[in-house]
């Protein structure tokens, strides 16, 4: 049976329900959703607008995948869930695209929800893959 790891990382938002930030398994890391709140003081006002939420939900994604010496390169897998669907899809896309180089985009999701957490506009959670050992580091 595939041992779990479950990950907290000390420099990522808080959380805002009972939950890992990651969870690994077989190498395969499993990143909850995560809002646009500030990681430095929880108790700040989330950001207004879809561009700022983007921003700050994208980077707290990337604190995680940092804290365990991962990178959005590594992410396969990401799904985007969105309070106003029709309103902010096309300007979340803008900024979206600009975290990956080349082209070289996860494969996604995106939804629209009816209500998130704090009242965020937007959550992401993704699934990234991390390199297989070589002979030499095993």
């Amino acid at each position: 049976m595939a041992t779990r790891r479950f990950h907290n990382i000390p420099s990522a938002a808080a959380h805002v329900a009972p939950y890992s930030h990651a969870v690994e398994v077989d190498g395969w890391v499993h990143i909850t959703g995560q809002i646009p709140n500030d990681p430095a003081d929880d108790g700040m006002p989330l950001p207004q607008g879809i561009g700022p939420q983007t921003r700050r939900t994208m980077d707290n994604l990337i604190i995680i995948l940092n804290g365990l010496d991962l990178s959005l390169g590594h992410v396969v897998q990401i799904r985007v869930y969105l309070t106003h669907f029709e309103r902010d899809y096309e300007a979340m896309n803008a900024l979206y695209k600009n975290y990956f180089p080349d082209e070289r985009y996860p494969a996604r999701t995106c939804v629209g929800v009816t209500h998130l957490a704090r009242d965020a506009l937007i959550e992401i959670d993704a699934v990234a893959r991390r390199p297989a050992l070589g002979p030499a580091d095993r």
